[in-house]
């Protein structure tokens, strides 16, 4: 049974359901500030495109140099390092141990990214859940019931006597009233 619960549950869930509206509200408040990004494009591709005219090819050609010889020492000196590793000095438990502490860190980290990932998508969801209510205009009805809230319904009437006197006699006399009642209601041919 406790999966045919645990089914149930599932499928009845609408948070999968809020965190799509949701996404998509977002989608929607992303697509609405497009117009303004183009604009703004628009407005400063005329002095970045200046810019690229005048900068001089001999200068990027440097800096493109410069930056090619950093990373080229970068991977000598790693390599470097590799090669002049003793392997008679390799301790296998001490990388044992560093592999274990590498591995338990990367759990860690996993598990603060599940983490995160839930909270975000509670956030999806919720936000979806407040969209929904907007879109079906469910927010006056929550206003509807704060003011049910704040001024109660009347009190319903007091039953007519013939209904409390009936309720006092024995169970066996009301039923006998029934049959009663019920035959002389059958029309005789």
């Amino acid at each position: 049974m406790a999966i045919a619960d645990d089914l149930k549950k599932t499928l009845t869930d609408p948070t999968p359901l809020y965190f799509a509206a949701g996404t998509a509200d977002y989608a929607v408040q992303q697509a609405k500030k497009v117009p303004g990004l183009i604009d703004q494009l628009r407005a400063e591709a005329p002095a970045r495109i200046e810019a690229v005219r005048n900068t001089d090819p001999k200068a990027v050609q440097e800096r493109a140099k410069e930056d090619l010889e950093a990373v080229a020492a970068k991977v000598v000196g790693v390599v470097g390092a590799l090669g002049s590793i003793d392997p008679k000095s390799i301790d296998p438990k001490k990388i044992g141990e560093t592999a274990q502490d590498l591995a338990l860190r990367g759990v860690g980290v996993a598990a603060e990214y599940a983490v995160r990932a839930k909270e975000t998508y509670d956030r999806v969801a919720e936000h979806g859940e407040q969209a929904v209510r907007q879109w079906r205009g469910e927010v006056a009805e929550d206003i509807i019931d704060v003011a049910a809230v704040v001024e109660p319904e009347p009190a319903s009437e007091p039953e007519p006597a013939e209904a409390s006197a009936d309720a006092e006699k024995p169970a066996a006399k009301r039923t006998a009233t029934r049959r009663t009642a019920a035959k002389k209601a059958t029309p005789v041919e």
